[in-house]
């Protein structure tokens, strides 16, 4: 057995008689009897402290210290009880300071250090995820951005498990499953109702509808189009090598979500949709720091600013210009005086790529070509967000039977 177990409430002192005896010490029936020590792999004495009549108990332990030693799977008791928010915020400045990482640190902060933050890593089972997970369901948040949530939580405690604070990691249990999503179809608007938010926005704002149900593009890619290098009129191309985003409530320019720069075809329409944009409203000049907050600054002559000439905030598009312009299509309802408009998610400017991919599917154009126009990780993520809009091929199907059945009778 490693280490040893001390009696604090006895000790040895020498009798009369010159012999070694055991004797009440100052500590004789307070506080914590007997304390099991041994010396980790770092050299350093680490102890644990049992009450009377549970020597057994602290044997036991010892015997399983020196268990997981000969295993590999020792872990620093001390060490180990550093909190989950501790370990996180650590791991956080560890990792890089891109947009990503700080949408980590976000959603970390505001969902899970609330829940866990506070709980030692050393006493974490498969239950708390469970009823962590039970929490991020009951949330009033979509089920892809609590699936998030817990992706993120499971990221930190994976690198707890490499620097030996865990021996497992409690997401791994097969009793643990991550928030359900519910599978709901995306519904595409149609052409008449994406012309009708496009008339009801105001006249410096139509065109970014074009440059998204015209060319897939994400609402922070249309806020960061530059004059310089996003539009080639001559190669009819649109190049989305940038957009903007908020970090900690600053606005900075940054690669396109996935660090995916791309080309997209630019149709004639949404070309001359552009040239009369441009023709009303300059390119204005903006500065932002590239990346993040304290990034170095970066120029662009941007196609669509607010009317004080910045840049498009997103929050206050959304209230002020977009959702009046859906309750003017009829998308959602008027709101009664004083109240705000209803919550709109499935009809944010997204539905305008919704719209471009339906188009295009429709169409017969491939997955492959859409994955790689809408900016998609791959082509499997566009074939489950749409593969219920792809063209049936069921009277295809009927032809081509028929058709070979017919010249083999003849």
């Amino acid at each position: 057995m490693a280490g040893h177990i001390q009696d604090r409430w006895y000790k040895t002192e020498i009798g009369p008689d010159g012999k070694p005896r055991k004797v009440k010490s100052d500590r004789y029936g307070s506080g914590m009897r007997y304390r099991a020590r041994y010396v980790g792999p770092d050299g350093t004495e680490k102890s644990k402290s049992f009450p009377d009549r549970q020597k057994r108990l602290a044997e036991k332990w010892l015997v399983n210290i020196e268990a997981d030693m000969t295993r590999g799977q020792y872990i620093d008791p001390r060490a180990s009880r550093i909190t989950f928010q501790q370990f996180a915020e650590r791991w956080l400045t560890a990792q890089t300071t891109d947009p990503t990482q700080v949408s980590v640190e976000t959603r970390l902060r505001l969902h899970a250090f609330p829940r866990i933050g506070s709980r030692p890593l050393d006493s974490f089972r498969p239950s708390h995820i469970q009823q962590l997970v039970k929490a991020l369901e009951d949330a009033p948040i979509e089920g892809t951005y609590a699936r998030t949530i817990y992706a993120n939580v499971r990221a930190v405690l994976s690198a707890a498990v490499d620097d030996g604070l865990l021996s497992r990691n409690p997401c791994s249990a097969k009793s643990v499953r991550p928030p359900a999503v519910e599978s709901g179809r995306v519904i595409p608007w149609l052409p008449e109702q994406v012309f009708a938010v496009r008339a009801a926005l105001p006249e410096r704002y139509q065109a970014m509808t074009d440059a998204g149900a015209g060319c897939g593009l994400r609402q922070g890619e249309i806020i960061g189009l530059a004059e310089d290098d996003a539009v080639d009129f001559e190669a009819n191309t649109l190049h989305v090598v940038r957009q903007v985003k908020l970090i900690r409530g600053k606005a900075v320019f940054a690669p396109p979500k996935g660090n995916k720069e791309r080309d997209v075809p630019l149709p004639s329409s949404v070309a001359d949709a552009f040239r009369d944009h441009l023709d009303a409203f300059k390119p204005v000049p903006v500065t932002l720091p590239w990346k993040k907050p304290d990034g170095p600054p970066v120029t662009k002559r941007l196609l669509f600013s607010n009317t004080a000439g910045g840049i498009v905030w997103r929050s206050n598009f959304n209230v002020q210009e977009w959702k009046p312009a859906l309750a003017a299509a009829g998308l959602i309802p008027e709101p009664e005086q004083g109240e705000p408009y209803d919550s709109a998610r499935e009809h944010g400017m997204h539905a305008l790529r919704h719209s471009y991919a339906s188009v295009l599917l429709d169409a017969g154009e491939s997955i492959k070509a859409v994955s790689e126009y809408l900016g998609h990780s791959d082509p499997a993520m566009t074939l489950r967000v749409y593969a219920h809009l792809l063209p049936t091929s069921s009277e295809r199907t009927r032809k081509t039977v028929d058709q070979v059945w017919c010249t083999a009778q003849s």
